[in-house]
């Protein structure tokens, strides 16, 4: 069994690159064998990159989350432009919208969120969507601007109308270690009414622990049990989903399953 982590702040869950690499071979161990590492700032991807850019299974996203609206860094399109051509950097991401801590104001956010997506399509790449309480903003973005190479929603916290929406997009559906929690149904009846070719796991380490680690800093070497609650769900065999989300993923980020 092969987990792909679609998602995890590893620059977040330690500074020190020695336990940055030890977060990886503890990730292998329990069968999570790829990783995308994430940043949420431009100064964050300049500060990982190095150390794992080698690294077998480790891939990496580029971009400026909404959270850094007010200071994405200096000539910070070229910036992120010329870090897609980098090996082993498979999309732009994290961006999208934040209305709940109001970073910035929504203009602000909407301008980085679409130039984002312009980067994405000129360079071909897969976007890594943040979206937390600007769903309606985002949606209507995205079919104004469809993106082409794809587009997930990263721990995704809708629900299964607006997943239905979405759907009608070239866009797949990523869920974290919260959609273990007893209370999350509304991303039970999401995981239950959506295609599983359209399904992708995440740890979001070090948020968003599941329910089994609750109290302790989220790793993706705690993915697995996202992996089988998602397999209880679906009443599924959990080496056949494993394979099925495998397959999705590498699919998602123009991968190779080999």
């Amino acid at each position: 069994m092969q987990i792909f982590d679609t998602h995890a702040h590893i620059g977040l869950i330690y500074d020190d690159p020695i336990e940055q690499l030890r977060v990886i071979q503890e990730s292998k161990r329990a069968k999570v064998t790829r990783i995308v590492s994430i940043c949420n700032s431009l100064l964050d991807f300049a500060k990982t990159y190095p150390t794992l850019k080698s690294v077998p299974g480790v891939y990496h996203a580029v971009g400026v989350a909404p959270s850094e609206v007010n200071t994405p860094g200096k000539d910070w399109m070229q910036t992120v432009e010329q870090s897609l051509k980098l090996p082993n950097v498979v999309a732009v991401g994290e961006t999208g919208l934040d209305y709940f801590r109001k970073f910035g104001n929504k203009r602000s956010q909407i301008e980085l969120f679409i130039n984002q997506l312009e980067i994405a399509e000129k360079n071909n790449k897969p976007v890594i969507i943040h979206n937390r309480d600007a769903g309606k903003d985002i949606l209507d973005i995205l079919i104004d601007r469809p993106p082409s190479a794809g587009a997930v929603f990263h721990c995704y916290s809708e629900d299964a109308s607006y997943a239905s929406r979405a759907l009608k997009l070239n866009v797949y559906f990523s869920f974290a270690g919260n959609l273990t929690y007893r209370n999350a149904r509304n991303l039970h009846e999401t995981v239950l009414n959506i295609p599983v070719e359209r399904i992708m796991i995440e740890s979001e380490s070090p948020f968003m622990v599941p329910a089994a680690y609750r109290g302790k800093r989220n790793m993706p070497s705690y993915t697995p049990s996202t992996l089988e609650f998602l397999a209880e769900l679906l009443d599924t065999d959990i080496e056949e989903l494993s394979d099925r989300l495998w397959k999705n993923s590498c699919a998602f980020f123009h991968l190779s399953e080999t």
